[in-house]
């Protein structure tokens, strides 16, 4: 059992997993990763299980210590990882010995990070989660960020395995994104008009009203037949709701589970990904897709991820 001890918590950095699923019903957000491509992958390479909480760094990174060898991995984002000083790769696992200092530098692309340990981070499940959700300060460590003389155990730590991921299976982080999207559920809503400009008009900008919560963009309004407002129901990762100014929110991770605006569309999965590694100013285009589309791709990408797991 290795002890963490942070010196430096970050900008954001907090433990996820997939999050909470199925408490949306009863008023509990989801919470869990933005990114789930390169969580899966930092578990991977560790030799967790798939689903097994990791830190989720955001901008700027902690700087920890810890008191017994212990294996870890970062993915995601290029946050500069660096062990006592030195810089070491990202998409391997490096070995942290006891005593020994893990830091993080100039962020140099994405937004994101995953920090897995080999082990599982010693947290109470809440839910049958191990998520943060800070807004309703539950989950992780004490429902909040990590911050300064914080401590935390990585229990049933294995030996060290080095593994690396093939350069090929590494996503690539830029500033520009197609995100395939299927219409609905309130695309009735919307003129034909407002329809075509949601997908032709040009792209949107990040703005920097971008957050866990969800992503708004600037551009082209879209137009309604009759108003924003419908009566609230469900919302997912993904959704794109539109308030009455018409300019598109992607709703993340930490959404409120129920919204009163309509929803134009809902971006699939392995563009979610892409969006949450994005910065402000960053452009993106929407790109309509079917559901038996977006199933396909889906079924795809879930293969991706365990051929990756057999082959590391």
């Amino acid at each position: 059992m290795a002890k963490v001890e942070f010196i430096m918590g970050g900008v954001l950095t907090t433990v996820q997993d997939f999050g909470r699923i199925g408490y949306q019903k009863f008023g509990i957000g989801q919470a869990g990763v933005m990114d789930e491509y390169s969580y899966e992958l930092s578990n991977i390479l560790v030799g967790n299980k798939s689903g097994e909480a990791v830190f989720e760094i955001t901008y700027l990174g902690p700087t920890l210590k810890v008191d017994e060898d212990v294996t870890f991995a970062v993915t995601g984002a290029d946050v500069t990882p660096k062990v006592d000083g030195v810089e070491v790769a990202m998409y391997e696992t490096h070995l942290l010995k006891a005593g020994s200092t893990l830091s993080f530098g100039k962020l140099k692309s994405g937004m994101r990070a995953y920090l897995a340990f080999s082990g599982e981070i010693g947290v109470e499940e809440l839910n049958g989660s191990k998520s943060t959700l800070i807004k309703s300060k539950i989950g992780g460590y004490k429902g909040r960020a990590l911050k300064p003389k914080d401590e935390l155990e990585i229990l049933n730590a294995r030996d060290f395995v080095k593994r690396v991921i093939p350069k090929k299976y590494r996503p690539v982080m830029s500033q520009f994104a197609v995100l395939r999207t299927v219409l609905g559920p309130q695309d009735d809503y919307f003129t034909e008009e407002g329809i075509k400009k949601f997908f032709m008009s040009g792209g949107y900008t990040i703005t920097k009203n971008a957050d866990r919560m969800g992503i708004r963009l600037d551009g082209n309004p879209l137009e309604f037949k009759k108003g924003a407002d419908i009566i609230s129901d469900g919302t997912v990762k993904g959704s794109v709701q539109v308030p009455a100014d018409g300019r598109p929110i992607v709703l993340m991770a930490d959404r409120q589970t129920t919204g009163g605006y309509t929803k134009i569309a809902t971006v699939i999965t392995p563009d979610i990904c892409k969006l949450s590694q994005m910065a402000p100013d960053g452009k993106v285009l929407f790109q309509q897709v079917s559901i038996e589309e977006a199933q396909k791709i889906y079924k795809d990408y879930r293969k991706k991820i365990e051929e990756i797991r057999n082959l590391v």
